[in-house]
């Protein structure tokens, strides 16, 4: 069974939500230019790139490609590249940085420690991620309040560390669900990374992201073995905390 079968179940409002969607990311790229979008080529972010081509809107979309990802993210990655109308740019890791990490801490360092992990991510996901936002004003995700607990309050527009680093936090499906999701990936055709057929509803590199079982929590399979307070890269925390991981990474 597909992941569009076994979870394309739409809100009653959402034809509502994807108006309210819609008429954010219209907003964005006028209000909040230059934007970006982030994506890491799950569900949610192949919605926002496919209404952002649909809208014909000046917004352009990056990847990092931390040099981690499964084979099917950059089949994906390849496909929405050669996309007409669409600008993705990729971002990778400082070569020589991932490098002396692993000659350094070894191929599974991210499994010995929180700290190691963070550090991991440090490398290849903060590091390119500044650089990708660099000269933007805002960038658009794909978070929304269904997908955890720590995310249960995100607005559809963050302005709330503006002043530290200039920049706006955009999350237009904040309001949506998971199965608003795929009712717009059915029904739209929306091409989307087949790991999601096998039971990865958050795909994140390859060594930390597994398939979950039926009753697990949504993001069980992101760094499953750690404690679930800690399920985060970096890429959606605040800036103080950030400068933590950076710190461990040094």
């Amino acid at each position: 069974m597909s992941a569009i079968d076994l979870n394309a179940r739409p809100s009653k409002d959402f034809e509502a939500r994807l108006s309210e969607t819609r008429a954010l990311l219209r907003h964005a790229a006028v209000r909040f230019a230059p934007v970006t979008q982030a994506s890491s080529l799950g569900a949610e972010d192949v919605v926002i790139t496919h209404l952002i081509r649909d809208l014909q809107l000046d917004i352009p979309v990056f990847v990092l490609q931390t040099g981690a990802l499964h084979a099917q993210t950059l089949a994906l990655l390849a496909r929405t590249q050669a996309t007409p109308g669409l600008t993705v740019r990729v971002f990778e890791p400082r070569q020589e940085a991932v490098v002396h990490f692993v000659q350094r801490e070894g191929q599974d360092a991210m499994y010995r420690s929180i700290a190691l992990r963070k550090a991991c991510c440090q490398i290849r996901k903060l590091e390119p991620l500044e650089r990708a936002l660099e000269g933007h004003r805002a960038w658009i995700t794909g978070l929304r309040r269904e997908q955890s607990a720590a995310r249960a309050e995100v607005p559809l527009i963050d302005a709330e560390d503006e002043a530290v680093t200039g920049r706006v936090k955009l999350n237009p499906l904040a309001n949506w669900s998971w199965g608003d999701v795929w009712h717009y990936i059915g029904t739209r055709g929306v091409d989307y990374n087949p790991l999601h057929d096998e039971f990865y509803p958050s795909i994140g590199c390859a060594p930390c992201t597994r398939a979950i079982s039926l009753g697990e929590d949504f993001r069980a399979g992101r760094w499953w073995w750690e404690d679930e307070a800690a399920k985060e890269c970096g890429l959606h925390v605040k800036p103080t905390d950030v400068k933590q991981t950076e710190q461990v990474a040094a």
